[in-house]
């Protein structure tokens, strides 16, 4: 799904760094909340709030209420754009 917004924003989708978070020790250092934690510049797109870190699955919330394994993917959109300069 980030692919598919990278390429549709017009960003190479083959430059999508993928990170191994392996141990706690990682994920207190990244700041991780859960698998699959999507960083656009750095910055989540979906800030967590106050989820412990840790070696976890991640559940998100879409913007019509139901619950996902993936982000919403108006905010991937919106954060490819905002770092894009778009908006």
């Amino acid at each position: 799904m980030v692919r598919e917004e990278m390429q549709a924003a017009g960003l190479e989708p083959h430059s999508l760094e993928l990170r191994e978070v392996e141990s706690d020790a990682d994920a207190e250092r990244e700041h991780f909340v859960g698998s699959p934690t999507i960083r656009v510049d750095g910055r989540d797109v979906e800030p967590p709030g106050p989820e412990p870190v840790g070696l976890t699955c991640r559940v998100y919330r879409l913007v019509d209420g139901r619950v996902s394994p993936l982000p919403d993917r108006g905010l991937v959109r919106q954060a490819l754009s905002e770092a894009i300069g778009g908006d």
